[in-house]
């Protein structure tokens, strides 16, 4: 197939006539529709989509039951906004989340429209509840591109550069990463990370001053990397002590990315704040904090909300894809099963391949670091850039992430088809030795 297209290509020019060029594209192709884990171009190429929406199409682009809600919506009315009249879905959806999110206290429920929203809410909150100012996160981390969250995010460049000064009273700590933090071998290393926060205290913003530290249980633009066992665990027990609050950012991880619901139930770790967004409602524009009832009730009446804030819409949308966790467990199960045919297919490239440096990954949230090669482990941006132009040019839709745009990551939908993720893994197969050879590097099995 010829990509981009003549279709895309005039598309492309219009596009760049009155769009600014600060907004990115991973593809030069311009989609015309999209259905499960396939989507079709403008120029009628179809793909096999393993970005979904950068990990908002968990449950396949346009489910029957999601379009069926968002129809029903539709008849009734589309925007009242919260602040002015309330309305049953917003309520309703609540009921479902509090129930569904670690810890079996009380919790409530803010919705709002985006990821970045969703953090700065729950950072207002924070600070509301505390009484004080600072916020920790950490290297790698990714939250959004507003001033504050951009500020929260952990990588340079092209998030923060440019768009100083940042916002007062953040501070960052390293993300632990065993493939290329020098202590990543040592006994213990998750908890030698969470402790990074201690010297922290000892040395820039003391505990007390501290109100929230927020952590993505998997980093997502980040790089996909998994934190040891005993890190968020030890991360807890550390706020916990100090009267600090900690925020699960589950934007990219929640809702059966990892093979659970949220990921921090991998670890057992049941936070006091949680925010989610991407895959809740399958494509709606749709956020949410949620977190500890007593947290939530802090920030005085009129200092949350927002003209868009949890349009009935997208509430619908969101409603049936939580009744969907809910009713059908074969969802998560199936996600089970892609991730692991995904990590056996991973560790097997790992072994192929020199350039990639790490298979990683929990379930279907799955890496490859790609290296100009194992011995060296530099980070190879080409080498990235080179199997994610093969892979689309072959039909298979990629995205990068990690600091240096070197890491492959997969964000197919956990539904997707036995056949489409086998031909789906054979392109990315393909797409590593085109990378290998072009970049005269050379197969570990070849050695």
């Amino acid at each position: 197939m010829t990509i981009p297209g003549p279709r895309s290509n005039q598309l492309m020019s219009r596009r760049n006539a009155v769009i600014p060029k600060g907004l990115s594209h991973a593809t030069p192709i311009f989609v015309e529709r999209a259905e499960g884990a396939i989507v079709w171009d403008v120029d009628q190429n179809s793909y096999i989509d393993f970005a979904g929406g950068i990990g908002v199409q968990n449950l396949g682009h346009r489910p029957a039951f999601v379009i069926d809600a968002i129809q029903q919506q539709l008849t009734k009315y589309l925007h009242t906004s919260v602040n002015v009249m309330a309305y049953e879905p917003y309520i309703e959806l609540a009921e479902h989340l509090v129930a569904l999110t670690p810890g079996t206290f009380d919790k409530k429920v803010l919705f709002i429209n985006s990821g970045a929203e969703a953090v700065e809410n729950a950072v207002k909150i924070a600070r509301a509840y505390t009484k004080r100012q600072a916020v920790v996160a950490f290297t790698y981390g990714f939250h959004g591109r507003t001033l504050l969250t951009m500020t929260l995010t952990g990588k340079a460049k092209p998030y923060r550069a440019g768009f100083g000064p940042m916002a007062p009273e953040i501070y960052h700590i390293p993300y632990p990463y065993p493939y290329r933090d020098p202590e990543g071998n040592l006994p213990h290393y998750g908890r030698i990370a969470a402790e990074r926060l201690l010297e922290l205290f000892r040395t820039e913003i003391p505990a007390d001053q501290v109100a929230a530290v927020i952590v993505e249980p998997v980093t997502g633009e980040g790089g996909f990397i998994v934190p040891p066992p005993e890190f968020l665990p030890r991360l807890r027990e550390i706020t916990a002590e100090h009267g600090i609050l900690l925020i699960a950012d589950e934007i990219q991880t929640g809702f059966g990315r990892t093979g659970k619901l949220f990921a921090s139930e991998h670890t057992g770790l049941v936070p006091d704040l949680m925010t989610v967004a991407k895959s809740l409602a399958a494509g709606m524009p749709l956020s949410a904090v949620i977190g500890r009832a007593e947290i939530m009730d802090s920030p005085q009446v009129g200092g949350l909300g927002g003209t868009y804030g949890g349009n009935p819409v997208a509430l619908s949308a969101a409603l049936a894809v939580v009744k969907a966790f809910e009713q059908d467990p074969g969802i998560l199960a199936h996600a089970v099963e892609v991730g692991e045919a995904v990590q056996e297919r991973f560790r097997n490239f790992q072994q192929k391949y020199d350039i990639v440096g790490e298979a990683r990954g929990i379930g279907p949230m799955a890496a490859l670091e790609l290296v100009e090669s194992s011995e060296s482990k530099t980070p190879s941006m080409k080498a990235a850039s080179m199997v994610a132009q093969y892979a689309l040019e072959h039909g298979l839709i990629l995205m990068r992430a990690g600091m240096e745009s070197h890491v492959i990551r997969t964000l197919m939908p956990i539904v997707i088809r036995s056949d489409e993720l086998q031909r789906g893994l054979d392109i990315l197969d393909q797409s590593l030795a085109y990378a290998t050879e072009s970049s005269h590097t050379y197969s570990k099995a070849g050695r």
